[in-house]
C-alpha cells in the first residue's frame, strides 16, 4: 500500500494492552489475496494486505461502530467456540477472528459459518475492507489518473448509497483536495464536494 502514508511495522497492533480484535482473510487467487484488520476498543484500526507489509493504512471507525463490532465478539464468547459450520461450501477463503486484551488471547478459524452474530462480524470487517480499498483506488487515481477520478468516486458513491462504507470521515481529505483543484475534471469536483457534504452532514456532532 504504498500510496498510504509510511508509519513503522512496530505500530501494526495498536500500544497497550487494551481489548483488540484481530482480522484476516487468506484467499490465494483472488484480489487482494490476503487481507487484515486489527481494531482497538477505541476505534483505532489497521488495514493491511500483506502480513508483511509496513505501510498499512490506519484509520479511526466512529466509536458506535467499534462499540458494535466489540458486542459481537463477546456475543461470540471473544471466539473461544467454533464457528465454522462444516458444510460442504465453495471454498470462500480462510477467515480468521482474534481477540487479544492482555494476556488473553482466543482465535477461530473458519471458511462458512452459519451462526448469526459470526456473519454479522463477517460483514463488518468486509464493509472496512470494501471501505479502505475505495481509499486506496481513489488515491491511487487523486496521484495518476485526474481523468478517472470521477468513475473512482461514481463507484465510492454506489458503495456509500448501499451502506457499504465504514470509517467516512478517512474519506474528506481526499474529496476537498479534488472538489477545490482544478485540475480535476468538473463533474468530478461536483461529485466529490457532494459526497463530502453527505459525509460530514452525517457525522455526530460530538466527534
Amino acid at each position: 500500500m504504498k500510496f498510504a502514508v509510511a508509519f513503522f511495522a512496530g505500530c501494526f497492533l495498536m500500544a497497550g494492552d487494551g481489548p483488540r480484535i484481530f482480522y484476516s482473510k487468506s484467499f490465494p487467487g483472488s484480489a487482494p489475496p490476503y487481507v487484515s484488520v486489527t481494531l482497538d476498543a477505541g476505534g483505532a484500526a489497521v488495514y493491511a494486505e500483506d502480513p508483511n507489509d509496513d505501510q498499512p493504512l490506519k484509520f479511526n471507525l466512529r466509536k458506535e461502530e467499534a462499540a458494535e463490532i466489540f458486542a459481537l465478539a463477546e456475543k461470540l464468547d471473544r471466539f473461544r467456540r467454533p464457528i465454522e459450520s462444516g458444510l460442504k461450501v465453495a471454498n470462500t477463503g480462510v477467515k480468521t477472528f482474534r481477540f487479544e486484551s492482555g494476556a488473553e488471547r482466543h482465535e477461530v478459524q473458519f471458511n462458512y459459518s452459519q451462526d448469526l452474530d459470526a456473519r454479522l462480524l463477517l460483514d463488518w470487517f468486509e464493509r472496512i475492507t470494501e471501505s479502505e480499498q475505495h481509499r486506496i483506488r481513489l488515491e491511487r487515481a487523486v496521484r495518476f489518473d485526474k481523468l478517472g477520478v470521477n468513475q473512482v468516486l461514481l463507484l465510492l458513491q454506489v458503495s456509500m448509497e448501499r451502506n457499504r462504507l465504514v470509517a467516512v470521515e478517512q474519506f474528506l481529505p481526499m474529496l476537498d483536495r479534488i472538489a477545490g483543484n482544478e485540475s480535476y475534471l468538473q463533474m468530478a469536483r461536483a461529485r466529490a464536494s457532494n459526497l463530502a457534504a453527505i459525509i460530514r452532514a452525517s457525522t455526530p456532532k460530538a466527534e
